[in-house]
């Protein structure tokens, strides 16, 4: 700790070069002496008769000192002959009232100390944190930071305290004689005073307590003789209190609104408030908050839940309503908190004894109410704090906090900043109210334009599952989808759009509706790619010129197409960008990832597409992921459905999930797994037919026998003309073989192909035109037909839905 150290030879106001005035009772020079060199540079003529204010810069407040009396020592500013201004120190000797000279006057100049005591003393007077007062040895204010209205602390000043005023003008008697008492104990004995508190009441302020922490020390000129005390003052009445507040306040703004949550911010709101303000506290609020749906008007007996409550469980009174319990509020209460209103209850006892102050929300006929006590006085409550928590004009519900016997009850004072703390806690709940509803909505969006997470198609069942990611994000542009294809094939397809939320969700929705129009062409996995390829940058070409640009892009999507034939049991496979696929051996509890040859993501448009082919036996399970971590759940979640027993495609879609679940991914997932089978071969048949004319008839009779075998009989007519139309248009305008094939499975599909590349078109014949009627007829008796483009030529299709399917 350092030590004071004593006033340096710079601390002398007399340099010997003082200049002397003798002045009379009116101010004006008798008698001028300079020394040499000059001070001033006037000479005693100029000088002699003129009045002392004349000559200092500062008229003012150089009378202002000179009219105190006694011995005083002050610094001023004096004109000198010349124009310029000289820092003088002054001494002021009061002389016998015999003498003609009432006022010897000694003026010396500054040295550079003097002025940084001046700087320094007036740098302390024009603050405000803390009050400065400079009394003189009778312990008159000679000047000061206060104001009549806080002597005990300043605060922006609006009138000064007068020069000349004492303690009792404007503190209560007994205060000021007792700070009074110290500050001649200081000004005695020389010893500082620190940190010492008592009572500084106001005058004219009865019933407020204020207390001031007194500081003091005395003052001396260089010669040591006592010029006065200063003393400074703080208030500290509620400076913990302050502390508390501001502390809270702190900790409530770090703790609350840091998750969208809505049950955490909840339980930080409640953690904020136990132990420094209360003893208990809980947050019950609608059901409409919990689930993001929009508010309600709040109504006598609507219901709350009760989401969270500090301290834990084990601490909670056991007649208390618990978390997750449903509470409904009374009458009175549910009036208060509609218009806003805080309910206090500072005596708990004397309102269970019956006296219920006249503002009480409640009446002395439900003191007894077994469910109101429950609710409002759990335990052994002493004094309690309803606070209803609104946000943005909305009633969410209701903050309670309670304290125990043994510590003072709420005050005025804590209803205060516990409404603050309950307003911050309100729009972090409604904030997250709104992330909820937000949230689900985009996930509502996603999910209606998914399929159904089980499709069943011709020897083909699929089970796909989407995972949302576990940050704020949310929903994002993963997605996946199960295509029915010509000739009882099947397309799975998987994929992800960059991004998240609802423009995200749009983005996937149109990258899907891309690839089921693109299916009905029904090209090779490779050729699909390709397509979408070309359509992802032209797309982006539209969003380069968006401004601002979307958050959910089509730019750098990825996707997965696959292919499965269930007469062959051959899987083409692509894939643009780096995603998963894996097989499920019939059988075993082995994953075998399929070696993919990934292309560039979509909108890429630089390399081509590479398709891979495997043969899948039946019982097999493609699966299909958006991502590689998906791949290494979907290994953890085999080994758990074959311990279980349970290897079904949804029983493993299941336990995938859950693993899903578990993880903390900061990116959704999509996952698809098909199960495969087999089409029979004695549910097809196949026959290739020469180019002749005079072969139609045959193949109706191939055609209506196979139909018979399969006790198809009333399909044989519908069945005979699209055959018929379709054999010899193959016929008269490809001239080459011609292939029919007859698939029956849950429909009756029928097939026709021929070397041609030229696709068929429908059209509506005019009365004069004597063809150009059997693809419209075709179209009348079939539930879907088309064309696709093969290796060898074209194939014409027709489905025709069976009896029972």
């Amino acid at each position: 700790m350092m030590a004071p150290t004593a006033p340096s030879q710079g601390t002398d106001r007399r340099s010997g070069r003082a200049a002397v005035f003798m002045l009379d009772d009116d101010g004006a020079v008798l008698e001028y002496a300079d020394a040499e060199p000059a001070l001033t540079g006037w000479s005693a003529g100029e000088v002699r008769g003129r009045r002392m204010a004349d000559l200092a810069v500062a008229p003012a407040r150089w009378e202002e000192h000179l009219r105190r009396g006694g011995t005083v020592a002050f610094c001023a500013t004096l004109r000198c002959q010349d124009g310029s201004e000289a820092e003088v120190a002054v001494e002021a000797v009061r002389l016998p009232a015999e003498s003609e000279a009432r006022l010897l006057v000694f003026a010396s100049p500054v040295t550079g100390s003097h002025v940084e005591d001046e700087g320094l003393a007036h740098a302390l007077l024009a603050q405000d944190r803390v009050g400065v007062v400079m009394y003189d040895a009778d312990l008159a204010i000679t000047r000061t930071n206060l104001t009549p209205e806080r002597p005990e602390l300043n605060r922006p000043r609006v009138e000064r305290v007068r020069v000349g005023a004492r303690l009792q003008d404007f503190l209560l008697a007994e205060d000021a004689a007792a700070i009074e008492d110290r500050l001649r104990q200081v000004l005695a004995s020389g010893e500082a005073l620190t940190g010492w508190e008592h009572p500084a009441r106001r005058l004219g302020a009865a019933g407020t307590e204020r207390t001031a922490s007194v500081s003091a020390f005395r003052l001396t000129d260089p010669h040591g003789r006592i010029l006065g005390v200063t003393a400074v003052l703080a208030d500290v009445e509620e400076p913990a209190l302050t502390r508390q507040r501001f502390a809270l306040l702190h900790a409530a703004a770090g703790r609350l609104g840091q998750s969208l949550d809505v049950t955490r911010n909840a339980q930080e709101l409640t953690a904020v408030l136990v132990p420094e303000l209360a003893d208990l506290a809980a947050v019950d609020l609608t059901d409409e908050v919990l689930s993001g749906d929009d508010l309600r008007e709040f109504f006598v007996g609507m219901e709350a839940r009760r989401v969270a409550v500090s301290p834990s469980s084990e601490a909670w009174p056991a007649n208390a309503y618990k978390l997750g319990d449903v509470v409904h509020g009374g009458k009175g209460e549910a009036v208060a908190f509609r218009e806003g209103t805080t309910i206090l209850v500072s005596d708990v006892a004397a309102w269970r004894a019956g006296r219920v102050p006249h503002d009480s929300p409640w009446d002395t006929g439900q003191m007894h109410d077994a469910d109101l006590l429950r609710l409002m006085f759990p335990g052994e409550t002493a004094s309690a704090v309803y606070v209803p928590l609104f946000a943005r004009g909305n009633l969410l519900g209701v903050l309670d906090a309670w304290r125990n016997p043994g510590r003072a009850p709420f005050t005025a004072g804590d209803v205060s900043l516990i409404e603050e703390i309950a307003s911050r806690g309100s729009l972090s709940l409604d904030n997250a109210r709104r992330y909820v509803r937000e949230r689900r909505t985009t996930e509502v969006l996603q999910r209606s334009l998914l399929p159904p997470p089980v499709v069943h198609m011709a020897a083909v069942q699929t089970s796909g599952a989407y995972a949302p990611a576990r940050t704020a994000a949310g929903a994002g542009g993963c997605w996946y989808d199960v295509v029915r294809l010509s000739g009882v094939r099947t397309a799975f397809v998987v994929g992800k759009v960059a991004g998240h939320g609802i423009h995200a969700a749009g983005a996937m929705g149109r990258l899907r509706s891309a690839v089921q129009t693109l299916a009905d062409l029904d090209p090779p996995p490779e050729e699909m790619l390709s397509h979408l390829d070309d359509i992802v940058l032209h797309m982006g070409e539209d969003e380069n010129e968006q401004e601002p640009p979307a958050p959910g892009s089509l730019s750098d999507a990825t996707c997965l197409y696959a292919t499965y034939d269930p007469i062959t049991g051959q899987c083409l496979v692509a894939t643009a960008g780096r995603l998963a696929a894996a097989v499920v051996r019939a059988g075993s509890a082995t994953v075998d990832e399929i070696r993919l040859h990934p292309g560039p993501p979509l909108g890429d448009g630089t390399q081509p597409f590479e398709t891979a082919e495997l043969l899948l036996q039946p019982g097999d399970i493609l699966a299909l992921c958006s991502t590689q971590l998906n791949f290494e759940h979907m290994r953890d979640g085999v080994r758990a459905a074959a311990a279980q027993g349970d290897m079904s495609v949804t029983g493993l879609t299941d336990h995938v999930l859950a693993r899903l679940r578990d993880d903390p991914r900061h990116e959704d997932q999509a996952l698809l797994l098909a199960h495969v089978e087999r089409i029979p071969p004695a549910r097809t048949a196949f026959w290739q037919l020469p180019a002749d004319p005079t072969l139609v008839a045959r193949a109706r009779e191939l055609v209506t026998d196979q139909l018979a075998e399969w006790d198809l009989d009333d399909m044989a007519f519908s069945t005979e003309l699209i055959v018929s139309e379709l054999v010899t248009n193959a016929i008269r305008y490809a001239r080459g073989p011609v292939g029919v094939r007859l698939v029956n499975d849950h429909r009756l599909v029928c097939e026709v192909s021929d070397p041609s590349q030229s696709q068929p078109y429908l059209r509506r014949a005019r009365l004069s035109d004597e063809g150009g009627r059997g693809l419209f007829l075709i179209a009348q008796f079939c539930h879907r037909w088309g064309s696709r483009y093969t290796p060898n030529g074209k194939t014409i299709w027709t489905e025709q839905l069976l009896d029972s399917g």
